[in-house]
């Protein structure tokens, strides 16, 4: 073993992390509690083009080194191949401001040299769409993953790497690791005082496929509705509605006028939605830093933070594990001047 480390959080960062140390030859020990967080009620887009916006470049370039180590398979080894839910991207604009918007973002796009398509013909690659639903772009590259298999599935592999766990903990001095890394969300500040990280909450639906319903989406489906943005991400049974975005503390109660605007704008969108069962209302709380970007790096000798990683979480967990078990090694990734603490 090259020595011990403890992670503090049990959500799809910290796994992530404490999985890539095991496999590199680490002694790794998770301290956790019995709730996964935000990462058990997230959506599981892996989708740095449809997520970005002008004047995000650092967490565009971030997000689209992550979703690489995606695509080239790394990261998914040892996994099911059932996490992973769709292949593709779709964004749409419901409305003229809404398609403004959306061009906006795809001209944004096309003059970094990224791979987005874009249609005036959306019902063509999506025939459930709306009828007046007619511009878009495709983002071919980008994926999605049933958030709960994967925090599961990762769970199952650290054990078989011999990750054991611990409860949770309220001061570093708890863990008598050679290195310590903070990686527990929105709690993060509590074992660092200032680091910069915020609560933002976020409400999630699901809806369940039934018989005689029309077929699940094959592709993620983002929509701007009426100026809100709506996705609808694919399972296997249905389909994940998402998300609402606003600050209120630490409050994790379904509000019902954000679970109305997200029933309202995926059955704008998507209106065969009407007939799914409603299966499941809950709310999250995103880890979130001022301009979005996460801290990842080193706090001192002993202590790394892997933090803040907002809306991103699942798209950064490769990149995040890689520069983690970097700073482990003496050999930082060359992309983390992109992001650190700052």
């Amino acid at each position: 073993m090259k020595g011990s480390v403890a992670v503090v959080g049990g959500g799809v960062i910290g796994l992530s992390v404490a999985r890539r140390a095991a496999l590199d030859g680490w002694a790794v020990h998770v301290h956790r509690s019995d709730e996964y967080g935000s990462s058990w009620v997230a959506g599981g887009m892996l989708a740095p083009h449809s997520e970005g916006w002008p004047g995000e470049d650092r967490l565009l370039r971030l997000g689209l080194a992550s979703l690489r180590m995606w695509n080239e398979g790394a990261y998914l080894e040892g996994l099911p191949d059932t996490v992973v839910t769709a292949r593709e991207s779709l964004v749409v604009a419901v409305d003229r401001a809404d398609a403004a918007d959306l061009k906006t973002v795809g001209e944004w796009l096309a003059a970094q040299g990224q791979p987005v398509t874009v249609t005036t013909a959306a019902r063509d690659i999506e025939p459930l769409l709306a009828q007046s639903i007619r511009h878009g772009f495709r983002a071919e590259t980008e994926l999605a993953v049933d958030n709960r298999a994967l925090i599961n599935a990762l769970v199952a592999h650290c054990e078989r790497l011999g990750v054991t766990w611990a409860p949770a903990v309220g001061s570093l001095a708890e863990t008598s690791a050679d290195t310590v890394v903070i990686a527990n969300g929105i709690d993060a500040p509590s074992l660092w005082p200032g680091l910069p990280i915020r609560p933002v909450k976020g409400e999630v639906l699901r809806l369940r496929w039934r018989r005689g319903c029309m077929p699940v989406p094959q592709r993620v489906i983002r929509a701007r509705v009426h100026g809100r943005q709506v996705y609808l991400v694919p399972r296997h049974d249905g389909v994940v509605v998402g998300a609402t975005q606003y600050e209120h503390g630490r409050d994790t109660a379904p509000a019902v006028t954000g679970v109305r605007e997200l029933l309202d704008d995926a059955c704008a969108v998507v209106p065969a939605l009407g007939e799914y069962e409603f299966a499941e209302c809950a709310a999250g709380l995103r880890p979130m830093t001022a301009d979005g970007v996460p801290l990842v790096g080193r706090l001192d000798e002993r202590t790394l933070v892997a933090g803040g990683h907002g809306r991103n979480g699942f798209l950064l967990a490769p990149w995040t594990a890689e520069a983690i078990l970097g700073e482990l090694n003496g050999a930082p990734l060359p992309e983390a001047d992109l992001v650190g603490v700052r």
